[in-house]
């Protein structure tokens, strides 16, 4: 017979549930069955709510801490960047190197912007240096 949880160990559990949305992982995380992972879950909807509510808390608190941080971010892309206009870079650079950075660029770019790549009025500085140098390589 399993031993018995303590309130401690099924509030984790349901945390982690929350976090991670998944039966199966949190009972993983927490050795216990996944149909023990669905029972406490069930059995206590009040915690769920409450930790699901923290997690959309948590949430809004990093987008907001980064919001506050984009002039910073902004400043070292723009480093990165310059940087990355330096043909001395890809000089000493595998080609390897090159297709990863290649890659991540125009992906991240496309991610955000892909629909209005040929809209330039609401592209900004940042989009603009991303698209000049996809453009060069």
């Amino acid at each position: 017979m399993a031993a018995h949880l303590t309130d401690k160990q099924k509030k984790k559990i349901i945390a982690d549930y929350i976090q991670l949305g998944s039966y199966n992982a949190a009972a993983k995380l927490n050795g216990v069955s996944r149909n023990t992972v669905k029972a406490i879950v069930l059995a206590d909807s009040e915690t769920a709510t409450k930790c699901q509510q923290k997690k959309e808390q948590n949430t809004a608190d990093i987008i907001a801490y980064m919001d506050g941080q984009k002039n910073d971010v902004c400043t070292v892309l723009g480093l990165c960047i310059k940087l990355l206009k330096n043909p001395d870079i890809y000089a000493k650079a595998s080609p390897q190197q090159i297709a990863t950075t290649m890659a991540i660029l125009i992906d991240k770019y496309t991610a955000n912007n892909g629909a209005n790549i040929a809209d330039e009025q609401s592209e900004d500085a940042l989009s603009k240096s991303l698209r000049e140098l996809g453009e060069k390589l």
